[in-house]
């Protein structure tokens, strides 16, 4: 069957294989190139009639007045406790490819 919806930032490692694992008619989430760019992509090799979509911060959040409210509401809800910020460790600049890896 698969699921819904996959979000894959990995790049051309996992691409393909996100559309795989992909139901019918779901949608692949591309939210950026975190370990590589995607490979060329031509909409008659994508299977099971799937949707990518790549979306762009500033096409959504395109105005001061947006980004405050975006904020505003975000940290309204870790006030009310109802999203928990964990900060596992804490790296010197130096150290932030270990950062990287250990996210």
């Amino acid at each position: 069957e698969g699921v819904h919806a996959v979000f894959d930032g990995g790049g051309a490692t996992t691409f393909w294989p996100s559309t795989e694992v992909l139901r019918r008619v779901g949608t692949l989430v591309y939210y950026g190139p975190l370990i590589g760019d995607i490979p060329e992509v031509r909409m008659f090799d994508l299977p099971k009639s799937i949707k990518v979509t790549y979306a762009v911060f500033s096409d959504h959040i395109h105005t001061p007045e947006l980004l405050r409210q975006h904020t505003g509401d975000l940290f309204d809800k870790i006030r009310e406790g109802k999203l928990r910020i964990d900060i596992t460790g804490r790296y010197p600049l130096g150290e932030a490819h270990q950062a990287h890896s250990d996210i």
